[in-house]
């Protein structure tokens, strides 16, 4: 529990005091204090596992003496009946942590196996499957790790991360008549050399700009597979280039096969389709 980062406890507590889990009359009125339950977090779906740790620290956050053990490590491939992890001790504090570390746990697991979906259907292809910052508030750090453990990458972290000049960008500084070869040439050489700059291009005529300005990685927002390989023809390996927008598991592969370097998929986070998991509880 302890290797989490302290985000990740202050999000647990926040969670805990949402469902107000030291307040629960169902559990404090009707199960006595010392009826003991063994539980087990376990696979209902096929996938991907990810917050094995995660959803073991909310147990461990409701009461400190609970038992948890980890069976599997995150990146684990889950098929129904598959056993991901143990907690034994108090049932009442067993009932209490249950739900959120299940929605924890579900949720994780979920964006992992969406992402090997992903990651699979690019396989051999030079194409990495990134993330976006279409998250849900709060959950970024574990929403990021999820795509890592389902075999993706990830693009920024935060708007700190990098410089990304996107159409709003472009479209501001038109209004201060810069145009698009100018705006970039500016950011790069206001930038610190540890940040780089990337460009989001919507045609041909706005890629040719960004290559003369030197950008080092190109976006290619919402354009048509056979404008992507052309616009990967242009670049010529000059500069790193991402697709981007509106890309699906059907249409990916074919992305894939246009020879650019980075897919970012939005639903990875923005769209998540919890994974099914359950935990089975025996009392003793």
């Amino acid at each position: 529990m302890n290797s989490l980062p302290p985000e990740v406890h202050q999000l647990i507590d926040l969670a805990l005091s949402e469902d107000q889990t030291f307040s629960d009359p169902t559990t404090g009125l009707l199960i006595p204090a010392d009826v003991r339950g063994s539980g087990v977090l376990r696979a209902k779906a096929s996938g991907v596992l990810a917050g094995a740790a995660v959803a073991l620290a909310v147990f461990q956050r409701v009461d400190p003496e609970l038992e948890t053990v980890a069976l599997l490590p995150d990146g684990a491939a889950l098929t129904p009946g598959t056993d991901i992890a143990c907690i034994e001790g108090s049932a009442g504090s067993i009932l209490r942590g249950e739900r959120i570390a299940l929605n924890f746990l579900q949720r994780m697991s979920g964006i992992a196996s969406d992402t090997r979906r992903y990651v699979d259907a690019v396989r051999g292809c030079r194409a990495r499957i990134v993330d976006t910052r279409k998250t849900v508030p709060g959950h970024r750090y574990l929403d990021k790790y999820s795509v890592r453990m389902g075999g993706g990458h990830n693009h920024r972290l935060n708007l700190a991360d990098g410089i990304l000049i996107k159409d709003n960008h472009i479209a501001a500084l038109a209004s201060q008549e810069m145009g698009l070869e100018q705006v970039v040439k500016l950011a790069m050489e206001r930038a610190p050399h540890t940040i780089k700059v990337e460009v989001e291009v919507e045609n041909l005529e706005q890629l040719r700009e960004a290559l003369a300005a030197g950008a080092p990685v190109i976006m290619l927002d919402n354009m048509p597979v056979e404008l992507m390989r052309r616009a990967v023809g242009i670049v010529a390996g000059r500069a790193v280039v991402e697709a981007s927008g509106g890309i699906t598991l059907d249409t990916v592969r074919a992305v894939a096969e246009t020879g650019v370097d980075l897919i970012s998929i939005g639903g990875l986070t923005h769209s998540v389709k919890a994974l099914d998991i359950s935990l089975d509880l025996e009392f003793s």
